[in-house]
């Protein structure tokens, strides 16, 4: 009988510039239009985000990030190049902070590394392999460009590991710095979507041994006639994300489909869900959509309070949240919606 792939301990780490407030004063100075104002007055209030962490310091004499001398001098907006060069230098800094709270990292045979906001050669995973002493005889997987469902990808590549050598333990990474990609737009949508992101790092360890959340059953799902929904394209001042105002309602159409809301459950009752915290109308299109209790998403709820969307990261400090409580939980479902569009997660329960 195949081993069962078990998520033995979760870590995070933060990075210590609370960019929220500045960034709604940035954007709203940007809008012109009185009603396009009060529009995103009234969607920050909504937003139900107090924080959002960036590894961007504040610029000189006090300032914020976009004041002269910071990131985003208006005097002088970076580019790609520049971008990547802070993401080069920070990236593996904050990852390691995250594999630090792992504790011993005794017997890890994978390295497996999400991270969708950067490029870099030689890659996050071969520095931070080396930056934390791990072997050379370590087998390392960096997945890229998945978006905000790439942590999933991640486990489910760590999964698939166990599974087929029982005596793997695997260390999975998600590092994400979205703040490196804050666009000089004055379009109201794209301020909106900027209003989300933030920066995060969450690292955990897979094996067999039969403690924390066991992995029960992966699932991937295309939605189609939504590849326009979200998209992440490469461009001269970094990368520029696009959220449709439409991606609540195409999630809501898709889970109240028999045959969808069967396949990510198993058909079965769920105690327990993890749901990327990507925006609240999100996951309030979730608790619609599959007529949940009104507590049921608070620990993605907390999450995006705490730290807004952070990408990939975000599912594992929710499963995290759900972790360190230690709860009683038979039948758990964890997922999360990205570019495609696409449902990515797995079915879960308390470890025997």
């Amino acid at each position: 009988m195949p081993a069962t792939p078990c998520i033995n301990a979760i870590a995070t780490a933060t990075p210590p510039h609370d960019v929220h407030p500045a960034f709604i004063e940035w954007a709203a100075r940007r809008l012109t239009d009185r009603t396009e104002r009060r529009l995103f007055d009234r969607m920050v209030a909504r937003a139900q985000i107090e924080h959002r962490w960036s590894v961007l310091a504040p610029g000189s004499g006090g300032g914020t990030q976009t004041d002269p001398g910071g990131f985003y001098d208006a005097l002088a907006w970076p580019g790609t190049a520049d971008r990547m060069t802070v993401y080069a230098r920070e990236a593996p800094a904050l990852a390691e902070r995250a594999v630090a709270g792992l504790g011993s990292l005794d017997g890890v045979t994978h390295l497996i590394l999400a991270s969708c906001t950067g490029f870099v050669a030689p890659g996050i995973d071969q520095i931070l392999a080396r930056r934390l002493g791990l072997s050379d005889r370590v087998e390392r997987t960096l997945i890229g460009f998945m978006g905000c469902y790439a942590a999933v990808s991640a486990l489910r590549t760590a999964y698939h590991i166990v599974r087929s050598q029982p005596d793997a333990k695997a260390l999975v990474v998600s590092v994400e710095l979205s703040s490196l990609h804050l666009q000089a737009s004055d379009d109201l949508k794209s301020l909106l979507s900027m209003l989300l992101f933030a920066d995060g790092a969450a690292a955990a360890i897979v094996s067999a041994q039969p403690s924390g959340l066991a992995i029960k059953a992966p699932f991937s799902l295309a939605l189609p006639g939504s590849d326009d929904l979200i998209t992440w394209d490469i461009g001269d001042t970094g990368f520029a994300m696009q959220l449709s105002g439409k991606v609540p309602e195409r999630i809501t159409g898709a889970l109240a489909d028999r045959e969808t809301r069967a396949r990510l459950t198993g058909g079965g009752a769920v105690d327990s869900w993890a749901v990327h915290a990507g925006g609240r109308s999100i996951l309030d299109a979730v608790e619609q959509a599959l007529d949940l209790p009104e507590d049921a998403l608070q620990p993605s709820r907390n999450v995006l309070n705490r730290y807004g969307n952070m990408s990939s990261a975000t599912l594992l400090f929710v499963l995290h949240d759900i972790l360190r409580r230690r709860p009683s939980l038979q039948a758990g479902v964890a997922m999360a919606f990205g570019p495609g569009m696409a449902v990515e997660g797995f079915r879960y329960a308390q470890a025997a």
